[in-house]
Protein backbone atom coordinates (compact mmCIF):
# COMPACT_ATOMS: atom_id res chain seq x y z
CA UNK A 1 0.00 0.00 0.00
CA UNK A 2 1.03 3.49 -0.62
CA UNK A 3 1.60 6.27 2.62
CA UNK A 4 -1.42 7.68 3.37
CA UNK A 5 -4.32 6.07 1.38
CA UNK A 6 -7.64 8.33 1.27
CA UNK A 7 -9.98 8.39 4.01
CA UNK A 8 -12.59 6.35 2.25
CA UNK A 9 -10.06 3.58 1.32
CA UNK A 10 -8.30 3.84 4.88
CA UNK A 11 -9.96 0.67 6.93
CA UNK A 12 -9.39 -2.43 3.88
CA UNK A 13 -6.01 -0.93 2.88
CA UNK A 14 -5.27 -1.30 6.38
CA UNK A 15 -6.61 -4.49 7.39
CA UNK A 16 -5.31 -5.92 4.39
CA UNK A 17 -1.21 -4.70 5.13
CA UNK A 18 -1.65 -6.16 8.46
CA UNK A 19 -2.87 -9.38 6.96
CA UNK A 20 0.63 -9.47 5.03
CA UNK A 21 2.82 -8.43 7.87
CA UNK A 22 1.70 -10.54 10.69
CA UNK A 23 3.82 -13.48 10.16
CA UNK A 24 6.88 -11.22 11.17
CA UNK A 25 5.06 -8.70 12.58
CA UNK A 26 6.65 -9.61 16.29
CA UNK A 27 9.94 -9.73 15.18
CA UNK A 28 9.86 -6.37 12.98
CA UNK A 29 8.76 -4.90 16.34
CA UNK A 30 11.08 -6.41 18.86
CA UNK A 31 14.67 -5.04 16.14
CA UNK A 32 12.57 -1.38 15.67
CA UNK A 33 12.17 -0.88 19.16
CA UNK A 34 15.73 -2.83 20.51
CA UNK A 35 12.46 -4.79 22.43
CA UNK A 36 11.18 -1.58 24.48
CA UNK A 37 8.39 -2.36 23.28
CA UNK A 38 7.81 -4.91 25.83
CA UNK A 39 8.51 -2.93 28.91
CA UNK A 40 6.33 -0.61 27.50
CA UNK A 41 3.75 -2.53 27.22
CA UNK A 42 4.64 -3.86 31.16
CA UNK A 43 4.54 -0.43 32.00
CA UNK A 44 1.02 0.17 30.62
CA UNK A 45 -0.57 -2.92 32.09
CA UNK A 46 0.47 -1.60 35.84
CA UNK A 47 -0.69 1.96 35.09
CA UNK A 48 -4.19 -0.02 35.01
CA UNK A 49 -3.88 -0.36 38.78
CA UNK A 50 -7.37 -2.54 38.86
CA UNK A 51 -8.05 -5.41 40.81
CA UNK A 52 -6.87 -9.22 39.62
CA UNK A 53 -9.47 -10.84 37.56
CA UNK A 54 -10.78 -7.52 36.20
CA UNK A 55 -11.91 -7.84 32.70
CA UNK A 56 -9.41 -5.35 30.36
CA UNK A 57 -9.93 -5.55 26.58
CA UNK A 58 -7.12 -5.05 24.38
CA UNK A 59 -8.47 -3.09 21.03
CA UNK A 60 -6.14 -4.10 17.91
CA UNK A 61 -4.88 -6.83 19.48
CA UNK A 62 -2.41 -7.99 16.61
CA UNK A 63 -0.42 -11.02 17.66
CA UNK A 64 -1.72 -10.93 21.36
CA UNK A 65 1.36 -8.92 22.82
CA UNK A 66 -0.62 -6.94 25.47
CA UNK A 67 -2.95 -9.97 26.07
CA UNK A 68 0.45 -11.75 27.33
CA UNK A 69 1.13 -9.01 29.64
CA UNK A 70 -2.55 -8.63 31.03
CA UNK A 71 -3.01 -12.31 31.53
CA UNK A 72 0.73 -12.70 33.37
CA UNK A 73 -0.48 -9.50 35.61
CA UNK A 74 -3.21 -11.46 36.77
CA UNK A 75 -6.26 -9.76 33.88
CA UNK A 76 -9.37 -11.71 32.28
CA UNK A 77 -7.45 -10.38 28.75
CA UNK A 78 -10.19 -9.85 25.85
CA UNK A 79 -8.39 -9.48 22.37
CA UNK A 80 -9.84 -7.97 19.27
CA UNK A 81 -8.20 -7.28 15.91
CA UNK A 82 -10.21 -6.74 12.61
CA UNK A 83 -7.41 -8.55 10.98
CA UNK A 84 -7.79 -12.09 10.32
CA UNK A 85 -4.01 -12.83 9.62
CA UNK A 86 -3.40 -10.95 12.73
CA UNK A 87 -5.31 -13.22 15.20
CA UNK A 88 -4.47 -16.39 12.90
CA UNK A 89 -0.49 -15.53 14.30
CA UNK A 90 -1.73 -14.27 17.90
CA UNK A 91 0.35 -16.27 20.40
CA UNK A 92 -1.72 -16.34 23.52
CA UNK A 93 -4.47 -17.99 25.50
CA UNK A 94 -6.80 -15.02 26.20
CA UNK A 95 -10.10 -15.60 23.90
CA UNK A 96 -9.81 -13.56 20.48
CA UNK A 97 -12.56 -11.63 19.05
CA UNK A 98 -12.92 -10.26 15.05
CA UNK A 99 -14.30 -7.28 15.18
CA UNK A 100 -14.23 -3.55 14.33
CA UNK A 101 -12.75 -1.77 16.99
CA UNK A 102 -15.09 1.41 16.31
CA UNK A 103 -18.07 -1.03 17.18
CA UNK A 104 -17.16 -3.19 19.66
CA UNK A 105 -18.80 -6.31 20.55
CA UNK A 106 -19.52 -5.35 24.30
CA UNK A 107 -21.92 -4.08 26.78
CA UNK A 108 -21.93 -0.99 27.81
CA UNK A 109 -19.61 -0.93 31.28
CA UNK A 110 -18.76 -4.72 31.00
CA UNK A 111 -14.60 -4.12 31.40
CA UNK A 112 -12.24 -2.81 33.83
CA UNK A 113 -9.85 -1.55 31.68
CA UNK A 114 -9.11 -1.40 28.10
CA UNK A 115 -5.51 -1.05 26.02
CA UNK A 116 -4.38 -0.34 22.63
CA UNK A 117 -0.59 -0.43 21.20
CA UNK A 118 0.26 1.95 18.64
CA UNK A 119 -3.42 1.57 16.36
CA UNK A 120 -5.05 5.52 17.06
CA UNK A 121 -3.20 5.93 13.59
CA UNK A 122 -4.81 3.53 12.11
CA UNK A 123 -8.83 3.88 12.66
CA UNK A 124 -10.80 6.01 10.67
CA UNK A 125 -12.09 8.57 13.74
CA UNK A 126 -10.16 8.74 17.10
CA UNK A 127 -13.25 10.50 18.58
CA UNK A 128 -15.44 7.72 17.58
CA UNK A 129 -13.03 5.13 18.97
CA UNK A 130 -12.13 6.91 22.18
CA UNK A 131 -16.19 7.05 22.63
CA UNK A 132 -16.29 3.73 21.61
CA UNK A 133 -13.87 2.63 24.64
CA UNK A 134 -15.54 4.91 27.20
CA UNK A 135 -18.61 3.13 26.35
CA UNK A 136 -17.50 -0.33 27.28
CA UNK A 137 -15.60 0.62 30.23
CA UNK A 138 -17.02 1.02 33.76
CA UNK A 139 -17.24 4.16 36.18
CA UNK A 140 -13.75 4.55 37.11
CA UNK A 141 -12.37 1.77 34.39
CA UNK A 142 -9.03 2.43 33.31
CA UNK A 143 -7.44 3.81 29.71
CA UNK A 144 -3.97 2.99 28.62
CA UNK A 145 -2.77 3.75 25.10
CA UNK A 146 0.92 3.32 23.81
CA UNK A 147 1.75 5.27 20.52
CA UNK A 148 4.24 7.12 18.83
CA UNK A 149 5.68 10.61 20.07
CA UNK A 150 7.92 13.16 18.56
CA UNK A 151 10.96 13.82 21.05
CA UNK A 152 11.52 17.45 22.28
CA UNK A 153 14.42 19.61 21.17
CA UNK A 154 16.02 19.58 18.13
CA UNK A 155 18.91 17.39 17.91
CA UNK A 156 16.58 14.73 19.65
CA UNK A 157 13.68 15.33 16.92
CA UNK A 158 16.32 15.50 14.06
CA UNK A 159 17.99 12.05 15.57
CA UNK A 160 14.68 10.22 15.49
CA UNK A 161 13.00 11.83 12.31
CA UNK A 162 16.44 10.39 10.40
CA UNK A 163 15.82 6.71 12.07
CA UNK A 164 11.92 6.94 12.03
CA UNK A 165 11.58 8.62 8.32
CA UNK A 166 14.32 6.49 6.60
CA UNK A 167 15.94 3.36 9.00
CA UNK A 168 12.54 2.05 10.03
CA UNK A 169 11.59 1.62 6.58
CA UNK A 170 14.50 -0.03 5.26
CA UNK A 171 14.71 -1.99 8.39
CA UNK A 172 11.07 -3.10 7.81
CA UNK A 173 11.55 -3.83 3.93
CA UNK A 174 14.41 -6.15 5.16
CA UNK A 175 12.30 -8.15 7.34
CA UNK A 176 8.85 -7.90 6.24
CA UNK A 177 6.96 -5.70 3.59
CA UNK A 178 8.49 -2.37 2.45
CA UNK A 179 5.41 -0.51 1.33
CA UNK A 180 3.81 -1.20 5.11
CA UNK A 181 6.84 0.27 6.94
CA UNK A 182 6.85 3.14 4.91
CA UNK A 183 3.35 4.00 6.09
CA UNK A 184 4.28 3.37 9.91
CA UNK A 185 6.13 6.67 9.87
CA UNK A 186 3.71 8.53 7.80
CA UNK A 187 0.85 7.58 9.72
CA UNK A 188 1.80 9.47 12.95
CA UNK A 189 0.58 12.60 11.00
CA UNK A 190 -2.96 11.11 11.71
CA UNK A 191 -2.16 11.11 15.58
CA UNK A 192 -3.41 14.54 17.38
CA UNK A 193 -0.83 17.19 19.20
CA UNK A 194 -0.93 15.78 22.60
CA UNK A 195 -3.56 19.10 24.05
CA UNK A 196 -6.00 17.88 21.32
CA UNK A 197 -6.01 14.03 22.00
CA UNK A 198 -6.55 15.28 25.83
CA UNK A 199 -9.10 17.56 24.57
CA UNK A 200 -10.70 14.58 22.71
CA UNK A 201 -10.36 12.04 25.78
CA UNK A 202 -12.57 14.50 27.82
CA UNK A 203 -14.94 14.91 25.27
CA UNK A 204 -15.10 11.47 25.19
CA UNK A 205 -15.75 11.29 29.10
CA UNK A 206 -12.30 10.50 30.28
CA UNK A 207 -10.74 12.49 33.15
CA UNK A 208 -7.10 11.95 34.80
CA UNK A 209 -5.60 12.23 31.60
CA UNK A 210 -1.86 11.84 31.80
CA UNK A 211 0.98 11.66 29.25
CA UNK A 212 4.64 9.26 30.29
CA UNK A 213 7.37 9.81 27.74
CA UNK A 214 9.41 6.79 26.66
CA UNK A 215 12.85 6.42 24.81
CA UNK A 216 13.88 10.21 25.04
CA UNK A 217 10.60 10.90 23.93
CA UNK A 218 9.80 8.45 21.02
CA UNK A 219 6.70 6.62 22.66
CA UNK A 220 4.10 7.84 24.86
CA UNK A 221 1.83 6.09 27.33
CA UNK A 222 -1.41 8.48 27.61
CA UNK A 223 -3.31 7.02 31.00
CA UNK A 224 -6.97 8.36 31.57
CA UNK A 225 -9.98 6.98 34.21
CA UNK A 226 -13.35 6.51 33.00
CA UNK A 227 -15.54 9.46 34.75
Amino acid sequence: MSPLPEPQDKAGAVRSMFDAIAPRYDLVNRVMTFGLDRSWRRAAVEALGQPRGSTVVDVACGTGDFCRELSSAGYGAVGVDFSWGMLASARTEAPLVQADVLRLPFGNGSAAGVTCGFALRNVTDIGALLGELARVLERGGRLALLEVARPEGTLLRTGHSLYFNRIVPLLGGALSDKAAYRYLPESAAYLPDPPALQHLLEEAGFGRVRRRLFALGAAQLITATRA
